[in-house]
This record gives structure tokens, C-alpha cells and sequence, in this order.
């Protein structure tokens, strides 16, 4: 069973930074494909980065791009989030999650239903 924990959100200033922190049950590189998604109050969840083991790329939304930044730690197995210049329209929660079975190798990136295991998620708040 895959566990992923996030945390690392809190309410900050418009302008503002945060990073947030994934830790996974297994080393993320056992992942087809591995991201960060959010879901704001009456929306849709949806993609915000996500990295695909596979050939090494990365998706970036075009609300991410310029601004967040994913990166991980193997050894600590571990993903994080830094999102910088935040917005009030990010806010949402953000959840990590991961595809173990390759699902997400056949569509495009960043695809909800692609992936199969999430974390409870932590919630992000920008406002002044």
C-alpha cells in the first residue's frame, strides 16, 4: 500500500512562499508518474505539476508555470512543491499523488485519473 503525507501549507500574504512536502511510502522512483494537485472550494481538482518517470519530463499548468517549482529527494523520498508570487487564486487544497500503474504514460500529463493513490492533502490559503 502506498501512503503519501502531505504538508507545508498555511495562509500567507499574496507575494508570498510556500513549500510544500510529500512523503511517500516508497522510493518515488518507482512511480510512472508522480505530481501535485489541487482542488479550490466548488471546483474541479486539477494538475498543477506533475513529473513523468518515464522519459524525465515535467508538466507545468500554465497557472504554475513561472512561479512553482517541483523538485525531490530520493533518499528521504520525498517531493516537494515550492510555489512562489502566490496568488488569492491559488488557493485550494493541494494533494500529492502518484500513478503506479503506468496509466498516466497514455494520456496527458497532469490527468486526475491517472493517478491512484493521494494524500489527505494540505490546505493552502493567500489572502491579505
Amino acid at each position: 500500500q502506498v501512503h503519501l503525507v502531505e504538508s507545508g501549507g498555511g495562509l500567507v500574504q499574496p507575494g508570498g512562499s510556500l513549500r510544500l512536502s510529500c512523503t511517500t511510502s516508497e522510493f518515488t522512483s518507482k512511480y510512472y508518474g508522480i505530481g501535485w494537485f489541487r482542488q479550490a472550494p466548488g471546483k474541479e481538482r486539477e494538475g498543477v505539476v506533475c513529473i513523468n518517470n518515464s522519459d524525465g519530463s515535467t508538466y507545468y499548468s500554465e497557472a504554475a508555470k513561472g512561479r512553482f517549482t517541483i523538485s525531490r529527494d530520493n533518499a528521504e523520498k520525498t517531493v516537494y512543491l515550492q510555489m512562489n508570487n502566490l496568488k488569492v487564486e491559488d488557493t485550494a487544497v493541494y494533494y500529492c499523488a502518484t500513478d503506479r500503474d503506468g496509466d498516466s504514460l497514455y494520456s496527458p500529463p497532469c490527468i486526475r485519473d491517472d493517478y491512484d493513490y493521494w494524500g489527505q492533502g494540505t490546505q493552502v490559503t493567500v489572502s491579505s
